[in-house]
């Protein structure tokens, strides 16, 4: 199992990135996704997730209403885009899947919110 992250960067208040997340080594579209996020000296955070079919979406409150959460089979992409974004989404993004008891995750990206 491989996902690579993509997509961050420093952007200002206001602002949007959409963040990107490769996945190969196992069949993308049976699993559901997920983003994560981690500010340095907080725990982490489950952002947002994304059914198998990209039929049901949830999202943390904190970003519900700027955060789209999306995905491409055909690709073995999710996607997650950022609106409006504040000080407080700075962190790195994590994108990961369970498969059972297994727990997966790429390496990140770093998003920076700063003006």
């Amino acid at each position: 199992v491989q996902l690579v992250e993509s997509g961050g960067g420093l952007v200002q208040p206001g602002g949007s990135l959409r963040l990107s997340c490769a996945a190969s080594g196992f069949t993308f579209s049976r699993y559901a996704m997920k983003w994560h996020r981690q500010a340095p000296g907080k725990e982490r955070e489950l952002v947002a997730t994304i059914t198998s079919g990209g039929g049901s979406t949830n999202y943390a409150d904190s970003v519900k209403g700027r955060f789209t959460i999306s995905r491409d089979n055909a690709k073995s992409t999710v996607y997650l885009q950022m609106n409006s974004l504040k000080p407080e989404d700075t962190a790195v993004y994590y994108c990961g899947t369970d498969m059972g008891n297994i727990r997966y995750r790429g390496q990140g990206t770093q998003v920076t919110v700063s003006s």
